[in-house]
């Protein structure tokens, strides 16, 4: 017994080692999960997994698919009428209803982040800091800048990978004590395992997904993936 205790002290159980996953096939139907199956989504998520990707194509990347999955997020925003003059006379157009807000999780939501301010420049960024515990895979929070007033009809939390979905849990909680009437999740890449929790732990958001992957391996990373999105951005590998 006193040497098996000593193996394992020696040989520690990684976080994700054992644990049961869910298949794609588990999650792909989930009620409010949007996974995203556009031509373009998918060229641009080729190159960005690409291990010869640059950061600053890498970058440049995350903005374009953020935009590109903007897009598809905010096809049912609320809209209300509004009176213009065209240079050929008046008309009733459309604006939308209500302000829009971002919330990146620091730091790798930040590429995702300016996407969407490519879509709607006058969109409300909000600051969260999660960090992950790579023992216990836990979120911690360290940095939380969001207003004191909020006037949104819907607040986005942005992060590019939804791995185990502690993050993700952890910001849409912090976000629910604000009082915003609608919240969603948008992540460039999921595992299924992440999708199924933070589905199941939030159930009235929406979640889009550009791409959904196979698993996590056994210390929490998604496979196939793409790495580390945050060091890939910023080049501090």
């Amino acid at each position: 017994m006193v040497e098996a205790n000593i193996q394992s002290n020696m040989h520690p159980k990684l976080p994700m080692q054992g644990v049961p996953q869910p298949g794609k096939e588990e999650v792909m139907h989930l009620p409010r999960v949007h996974i995203s199956t556009h031509p373009v989504m998918r060229h641009k998520m080729t190159a960005l997994r690409d291990k010869n990707t640059q950061p600053p194509e890498f970058y440049r990347l995350v903005k374009e698919i953020g935009a590109l999955i903007a897009y598809e997020a905010t096809a049912t925003l609320a809209l209300e009428k509004s009176s213009i003059e065209t240079p050929m006379g008046p008309m009733v157009g459309e604006r939308l209803a209500g302000g829009i807000g971002v919330t990146p999780i620091l730091r790798a939501g930040l590429g995702l982040a300016e996407g969407f301010r490519e879509v709607i420049p006058d969109v409300q960024v909000w600051h969260l800091g999660l960090r992950r515990d790579e023992h216990t895979l836990a979120a911690m929070e360290y940095y939380n800048q969001l207003p004191h007033k909020i006037e949104l009809q819907v607040c986005y939390a942005v992060d590019p990978m939804l791995a185990t979905g502690g993050s993700a849990i952890d910001a849409i909680n912090v976000l629910k004590k604000r009082g915003i009437p609608r919240l969603s999740y948008v992540c460039i890449i999921a595992a299924p395992y992440g999708l199924l929790k933070l589905s199941q732990t939030h159930p009235d958001i929406d979640i889009y997904v550009a791409a959904l992957d196979e698993s996590l391996n056994d210390v929490g990373y998604i496979l196939p993936g793409l790495g580390d999105a945050g060091d890939r951005q910023f080049g501090t590998f």
